[in-house]
């Protein structure tokens, strides 16, 4: 059976009007009214608990203090313009504006921006500064110089009872122990730290003995750094002529000396570590480069050895190339000949068609009988007659070939005279009195001396 809802009338209370009911929604919004209008957006200060990112990108925790907690909620819209990453246990201030979250009836703060808590005006003077030098072109990337990739000699600037001066002078020892190390001393904190560390600053840039700058500290408080957030400190480091590498406090400590130094490091140590290449690394790279240059020459050596071989297979002797032009002129007259018994024979055969076609056609055959044996003879004759003037002319060919034969003129009783390294001796004056010579016959060669010139 269904329940059917009852609708109860108002209780009146005895000699009075009847109560009003609201909903419990209508309690929610009225009671977000009036926190929204009586608490305006103020700044609030705590520790962060139970910090939680969600997917969509909104912050979600607890802001506590030793007597009381709230929760808080920062929008992705607000909290994307933050430059640091909140965590548990950290002390921040918020600008919040109080609210009521109706959907779970809980109190809430809408965090609108954060901040580092116990900053205060330390933190206003710290972006102010920023944002100014920022605005003359301080921090611009294009001014940056890059680091040396393999310096000589590392230039620090730290106070020499540091914790950080020990972890750097330990690192570039580990790292690459021939990098030379000059330590320009300075106070890190205090209030004449900032002009002490402009001073040694300006006196490693004057002296100019090292390939770059490390302008180190360890970890503090914000006040404990704040030697690193004065003007002259950034300009100086920006006007060096030597490159600077800031590692100032942890990870998470930001200063003006890390935006004004060329190389941003997060630790002391990371800082010798950058501007220190590993000595290991460099050997190694000298032993590629080593083995490159290997391959390299080897491949030019291989490379000129063939195309020795390539021109020395070019280079003939001229005993060879006269038999090359021997065998040619051999080969032209074998096929002149071929060509001329061809031609004959197809003459011939031109002959025989006729006579056939003149045996068919039959007229006077006597005279035509007499005609065609003339002219087989006068062919014949004719054939005879051009094979004899070619061979003639093949004959004078092979007759002058012969002549121009260093061999045949050898053999006639003269000879070649040769200098000692090998050149033909065509004129008196190439020689003196004296020189060694050789004289080339058709069979053997004699060595022989200089005695007397005779120019003509």
């Amino acid at each position: 059976m269904p329940l059917i809802p009852r609708t109860e009338a108002p209780r009146t209370p005895p000699g009075g009007a009847p109560d009003r009911v609201i909903s419990v929604s209508a309690l929610a919004r009225s009671v977000r009214d009036i926190l929204e209008r009586q608490l305006p957006l103020s700044w609030i200060t705590g520790e962060i608990s139970n910090f939680t990112a969600a997917r969509s990108g909104h912050w979600y925790f607890i802001l506590k203090d030793a007597s009381a907690q709230v929760r808080c909620v920062m929008f992705r819209g607000r909290n994307q313009y933050l430059d640091w990453q909140p965590r548990d246990g950290v002390q921040v201030d918020l600008r919040a504006l109080p609210g009521f979250y109706e959907a779970r009836g809980e109190f809430q703060l809408t965090v609108e921006t954060m901040r580092r808590g116990g900053l205060g005006a330390l933190y206003e003077r710290f972006l102010q500064l920023r944002d100014r030098l920022a605005g003359e072109g301080l921090f611009d990337a294009a001014t940056r110089r890059g680091l040396p990739p393999m310096p000589r000699r590392i230039g620090v600037i730290s106070s020499t009872g540091g914790a950080a001066l020990h972890d750097v002078t330990t690192t570039l020892r580990r790292r690459n122990a021939l990098i030379e190390v000059i330590i320009y001393p300075s106070a890190v904190q205090g209030d004449r730290a900032a002009e002490e560390l402009v001073a040694a600053l300006n006196r490693a840039s004057t002296r100019n003995e090292v390939d770059v700058l490390l302008l180190v500290r360890g970890g503090g408080s914000i006040e404990d750094l704040w030697s690193f957030n004065d003007e002259h400190l950034a300009r100086a480091i920006r006007a060096s002529q030597i490159p600077v590498v800031a590692g100032v406090g942890h990870e998470t400590d930001f200063t003006i000396a890390d935006f004004a130094a060329d190389v941003r490091a997060p630790t002391p140590t990371a800082a010798a570590e950058i501007a220190s290449p590993l000595l290991a690394t460099l050997v190694e790279g000298v032993d590629d480069a080593f083995a490159s240059l290997t391959r390299a020459l080897n491949h030019q050596l291989q490379t000129r050895m063939q195309r020795v071989d390539g021109l020395a297979r070019r280079l003939q002797h001229p005993a060879e190339r006269l038999a090359r032009q021997q065998q040619r002129l051999t080969g032209a007259s074998q096929a002149l000949e071929r060509a001329m018994r061809r031609q004959l024979r197809l003459n011939h055969i031109g002959l025989h068609q006729l006579v056939h076609r003149l045996g068919r056609a039959r007229p006077a055959i006597a005279t035509r009988l007499q005609h065609t044996r003339s002219l087989a003879d006068r062919v014949s004759r004719a054939s005879h007659d051009s094979l004899a003037r070619r061979t003639l002319r093949l004959a004078g060919l092979t007759r002058a070939l012969e002549h121009l034969d260093p061999g045949r003129v050898l053999q006639r009783g003269f000879g070649i005279v040769e200098d000692c390294n090998g050149h033909v001796v065509t004129h008196a004056s190439s020689v003196q009195p004296g020189d060694r010579v050789r004289v080339r016959l058709a069979h053997g060669a004699i060595g022989t001396e200089v005695r007397e010139i005779e120019e003509r």
